[in-house]
């Protein structure tokens, strides 16, 4: 069984289908449908992802209604979905030190604790490109930010097991990433599941996505995804999950509002609190955040626009 989390909530601790791309516009009601094996309680989970932090544009000033805006939620648990900052990936340490500080002062006005999932732009100099050395541990410095010994791993919540992937995996290719889940993560997630009852529902946070219809509603129905785009490995996580209820998957990386049905799963791909890289909406997806609403017998999902106004030419 994964590590238990010390929730310092007060709230949290008195809480006790088709495929489609989702529609991202402003005011949009929430979707719902029926979910067997779901929590016997009520849990709210806001779930950012894709926030590229960085100062230029105005930026921070979004980060800071971002936070206020998700604050109005008032959810029992907060989940980020990696690439909380921007080209950590390509860049030296020194270089995004202030897009680190500029994320953490957004994190920080985050009522509800967070638990992060690692993103590609998170590592930080795994290949620099201004010719400084890459660092001996990429990850290191997401995982003293966050808090973290880990950056897979997974804790119980409200009759839920929630777990964490780390599926970036440095290549020496063009691609510099593939989305894959290595052997020892993959013996970690299966040792963690077998102290996992088959009845209990499961969350699954990703950055890079187990499934995505992305490139055929965008390019056409036969056009593959590329390899540092979605994980290569996916079918084989979810093998893992085939004895368990795995109600729901939360991922990131393509910045699109996308819900997913896959069997007794769900796949939320949570859109990008910076939509296009801050240029303005994605494929019709708006700087936003998503609100997940379990209930012992239904899923709902919000996709909220906060409200910005890109400034980025």
């Amino acid at each position: 069984m994964g590590t238990q989390a010390t929730w310092r909530r007060r709230q949290f601790l008195k809480t006790g289908a088709g495929a489609g791309l989702g529609a991202a516009a402003m005011g949009m009601p929430p979707l719902n449908w029926a979910a067997a094996g779901a929590p016997n309680r009520t849990l709210r989970i806001l779930f950012y992802t894709d926030v590229h932090t960085r100062v230029e544009w105005d930026t921070p000033l979004a980060l800071e209604q971002a936070a206020a805006r998700m604050n109005q939620e008032k959810a029992d648990l907060v989940i980020a979905g990696g690439d909380l900052i921007t080209d950590g990936f390509q860049s030296s340490a020194a270089s995004v030190a202030h897009r680190w500080d500029a994320y953490m002062h957004m994190h920080r006005a985050i009522d509800t604790e967070i638990h992060p999932a690692i993103g590609n732009h998170d590592l930080v100099a795994a290949r620099p490109e201004d010719g400084t050395e890459p660092s001996a541990d990429p990850r290191r410095i997401f995982r003293d930010k966050m808090g973290l010994e880990k950056t897979y791993r997974s804790f119980d919540a409200a009759g839920t097991h929630i777990l964490f992937l780390d599926g970036i995996h440095v290549t020496d290719n063009e691609d510099k990433y593939h989305g894959f889940i290595e052997p020892e993560q993959m013996a970690w997630l299966e040792a963690d599941l077998s102290g996992v009852a088959k009845d209990t529902p499961v969350i699954l946070v990703t950055h890079m996505p187990l499934l995505t219809a992305f490139y055929q509603a965008t390019r056409g129905a036969t056009e593959p995804a590329p390899p540092n785009r979605v994980m290569t490995n996916g079918r084989e996580v979810l093998k893992r999950f085939r004895a368990h209820n795995l109600l729901l998957v939360l991922q990131g990386h393509l910045h699109v509002d996308e819900l997913l049905r896959w069997r007794n799963t769900t796949l939320i791909t949570g859109g990008a609190v910076c939509a296009k890289w801050w240029r303005g909406n994605w494929h019709g997806t708006e700087e936003g955040f998503g609100l997940v609403t379990l209930t012992p017998d239904r899923v709902t999902w919000q996709y909220i626009d906060y409200g910005w106004t890109a400034k980025r030419p």
